[in-house]
Formats: C-alpha cells, structure tokens, sequence
C-alpha cells in the first residue's frame, strides 16, 4: 500500500493530504487565522464556577473564555489517572492507548466537585483539548501532554500505555519493559505507533527532551501572572510531519523551499532515515492539480456522495448532529431485494467510513442504513463497519444497529470539520438550507396587500417591491390571482422588481389620494 504526505504551503494557508494508493485519506487545512489552539498550553485564570454544570469558565489570554468540565481537573491530592486517560486526546494515539479504563461520573458518587477544586481568581495551567466550533469556546483540560514522535509525555498521570495499534504482544510488553525501566517515577508516557522495533537508545533521547519541555514550561507558570500562552504546539507541516511521516509514507513533497528546509532540519532530529524521502516539488501545475486532489476537497462539501453501484448517501450537519441517509439510487440488484439492499448498505459503510475520516466530522452521527429482514444482516453492516472505523486515527463509539436501520455512533472532535473551515451559513436561508417557494413568497405578498389596503381607506394605487425572479413568476404564472386581488381590493397593483432584494424580500405600500 503505497501513501505520500503531499503538503502546499501558502503564508495565507497550508494544507496537507495523506494520500494512500492514489484516494485522500486525511485533509488537513491550517489557515492564520488566530484560532490554532489545539495542544497549546496556557496560563489560565478561573472567572466562574459553575456547580450545577460541574464545570467552569477560564480566562487564558483569548477572546472568549475557555470550558473546563471537572473531570479534567487535575489535583495532586486525588488520583485522577484513570479519568484522565479517557477524557484526554492524546495526539494522534488517543484512542490507542493500553487501557480499559471507564470514565468516573461526577454523579455517582465521585468524592469531589468542582467548586472544592477550583476557585475564582486562581491560576491553573490549561491545554486546549478541543478547538473553538462555532459560537463555543475552546473546551481545555488541566491533564496535560507533550507529543513527541515516538512517545507521549503525561506528567501528570503515572501510567504506562501502548498503541493497540502495535498489536504484536511480544513486542508491546517490550516497549512496555522498556518505558518502566527508563521513565521517571510518577510520570506516565504513552508509546506511539511509530515505537515499534524501536530500541532504548533511541527513546531515550525523545524521552529527555520532553521533559526539558515541561521543566520550561512549569517555569514560565511559575514566573508569570497574567492568563497567556505558555508553550505553542507545532506548526501544522512540522506536526503533521511528527503524526504522520511514517515508515508507511513512502514520499512527502511539499511545494515550499522555505517550508521544506524547516521539515529536513524537524526530520534530522526526530528520524533521520525519513530524511531521503523528503522532497520539493518542481511542477508548474499547482501541487494539488497535478495530483488530483484539488477535485477532492472540492467534493467536500456535496451532501449527496454516488457509490459505484448506483446508491447513493446524503450527508447531513446540523448542529446538534450529522445524518447520513444511505439510498439504493439506480441500483436494482439482480437476485432479492434483500441481498440489493444488503449489498448497498455494505457498499455505504466503506464509503461512509472514508467521509467521516475525510471529512473530520466528529460528533454525535445517526445513520439510517436501508432497512433489512434478516438479523445477521444487520450484525454483518455493523461490523463491517466497527471494522472500517478501526482504521481511522479519532476515537469512535458505535451502539449496535436497531430494528429500525439505525446506528447511532459518536466520533472524537477536537477541530472543525472541513464543511465548518470552509465554509458558512447561508446569508439567504440563514443556514436551513431551503428558501421559500416563488408560490409561497407570491401568497405572502398577496396577504400583506390585504392588510395595508384594509387599514387604508383611501384607493389609491398599490405598489409591491419583490425580487425579479417574483416578479416574472406572478406577471407569467399568476395573473388571475392578481386580477382577482386587485377586482377585490378595487385598486391597481403595481409590481416594482427591485434587483437588490433576496429572493424572499418584499415591500408594500399604497398610494393616498386626496
């Protein structure tokens, strides 16, 4: 399976495509816009408290103030390790590590809240764990890590964790015998999926280096008053370099000078190796045209995706969740209905899986898969999908498919969806999506004629100002309900096509006459 990290550069933007075996598997857009938050650590001081929602506003140096729910609280009194380890995205491993750890509920009998944690006015060193979506804030955790390559630093936990990903069990008690042998007592560490093979002396060296960091930054804490910035997480290219570039890349090319000497001296400490698969690209074409990527993100952003079959799926955001509807389109099979519609929804859990990878929708999402008869149908649709999702980075949690077609799953976000960088509301339809009909608009018109003339008494002319796509339906498809209205009003109704009017934008008034 070949794959190659293709990476354009702009100073306005950055964007960078994992592409596998020719399809993009990630898209990844940075743009400067003063809202990447993510990884980065902050000098926070609490404003409010807030013991009914068990959470509580921070103040970290930023427009808006930050989230922080009270299980990711971190007190060196309570042994918060297990909570931390499910709560806490870890990198690009977050849902890889080595645990089987529940998450504790502030409600059922945790012997804390957080009004006897947190105070108003107190500093508290923060991470953000979830970038701002819309109207919400940055959700931050005072569990903090420091992603290297090989490892993941959690000062704050005493736990030792393995990618599942390294699924050879000889191998992960190794790295696991390994870590135990050199870490500081009391410091957790995480080994990441690129760990694997590798010797002592190699993490050593990654191991220390993290831990100069998180002396830096306890120092910075320690100096400072004010909410701010005390560490930046990487830069997305060098970031995407650290999570990505492995030895399953086979090529990255980046069409930078700039930006591929900053990678080459990132790849000279953190892997050497790597450093001959790195490569500048000298086309004339734009780097996401000459590989045919500009026409996926594109693609991005249509609701309706075909199959090969010719089903299809709709893809749905609301703000509360996505859903996604699965259709066999032009597809008729040619056994039974049932192995049609089987082989369609099997068709759409591989497509579906792709999107919300590509995509990076996270959430709350509810697919309704076409109906089928039979159980073991349903069993087979939902594993193949937990199978399809168990190659995607992000966390998901999929409930098993009911009688009705549904699966309802949730999906680990901490940034933005393409759909939400890339795009925004509608100022027409203001975000629903849909615009009144030229008959329902025409009505209304007719409606608010009425009104006006009936608290005149006069009988002057009317006059209505509509859009002139209006005005052209009721001149050409409606003259008998204008005739009928003006026969009733006994007035003359004059239509006034405005070229600055929305579609639904209308204005009446009648003339007084003497």
């Amino acid at each position: 399976m070949s794959s190659e990290l293709i990476i354009c550069s702009r100073p306005h933007e950055t964007r960078v495509a994992l592409v596998t075996n020719g399809v993009v598997a990630e898209l990844h857009i940075e743009r400067k816009t003063g809202q990447e938050l993510l990884g980065n650590i902050y000098r926070g001081r609490v404003v409010r408290v807030l013991p009914g929602m068990q959470a509580a506003f921070v103040d970290i140096g930023l427009d808006r103030t930050a989230f922080l729910y009270v299980s990711d609280v971190y007190n060196d009194f309570l042994d918060l390790e297990k909570m931390m380890l499910e709560n806490h995205d870890m990198g690009e491993d977050q849902d890889l590590l080595d645990s089987n750890i529940s998450q504790p509920d502030s409600s059922n009998g945790i012997p804390f809240q957080i009004e006897d944690m947190l105070h108003e006015g107190q500093n508290i060193m923060v991470q953000v764990s979830k970038e701002p979506i819309g109207k919400k804030g940055a959700r931050i955790t005072s569990h903090i890590s420091l992603p290297g390559r090989h490892l993941v630093l959690m000062p704050t936990v005493n736990h030792i964790g393995v990618s599942r990903r390294i699924e050879d069990n000889g191998e992960r008690e190794r790295l696991k015998e390994i870590i135990q042998e050199i870490r500081p007592a009391d410091i957790g560490l995480i080994v990441r999926t690129v760990s694997e093979g590798a010797s002592k002396e190699e993490l050593i060296p990654e191991m220390k280096s993290l831990l100069e960091l998180w002396s830096k930054i306890q120092t910075k804490m320690e100096k400072g008053s004010r909410p701010g910035l005390l560490h930046k997480d990487l830069p997305i290219t060098l970031r995407c370099v650290r999570d990505l570039f492995s030895r399953e890349v086979d090529h990255l090319i980046i069409d930078s000078d700039e930006e591929y000497q900053k990678i080459m001296e990132f790849v000279s400490t953190i892997a050497p190796r790597l450093k001959y698969s790195v490569e500048t690209y000298e086309g004339s074409d734009p780097i996401f045209e000459a590989y045919g990527i500009e026409t996926d993100v594109s693609s991005a952003l249509d609701n309706k995706i075909w199959l090969k079959s010719g089903g299809y799926i709709v893809i749905e955001l609301t703000e509360a969740l996505t859903a996604i509807d699965v259709n066999t389109g032009s597809y008729v099979g040619k056994r039974d209905m049932e192995e049609t519609i089987l082989k369609t929804n099997l068709e759409a859990v591989k497509e579906i899986a792709y999107q919300l990878r590509f995509r990076n929708i996270g959430g709350l999402i509810v697919i309704d898969f076409i109906d089928m008869g039979k159980k073991q149908n349903r069993e087979r649709v939902f594993m193949a999908l937990k199978d399809a999702l168990s190659k995607d980075r992000a966390k998901s949690n999929i409930l098993p498919m009911s009688d009705l077609g549904l699966i309802e799953m949730t999906r680990k976000r901490t940034r933005a969806s393409l759909n939400r960088q890339l795009t925004k509301p509608c100022f027409y339809c203001e975000g629903t999506g849909r615009l009144k009909s030229k008959r329902t608009i025409s009505c209304e018109i007719y409606r608010a004629l009425e009104r006006e003339c009936a608290v005149t008494e006069n009988k002057g002319k009317a006059y209505a100002s509509v859009n002139p796509e209006i005005d052209t339906f009721i001149r050409e498809e409606d003259q008998d309900s204008i005739m009928d209205l003006e026969k009733r009003l006994n007035r003359r109704i004059i239509f006034i096509a405005k070229q600055d009017f929305h579609v639904e934008q209308y204005e009446v008034s009648v003339q007084s006459t003497k």
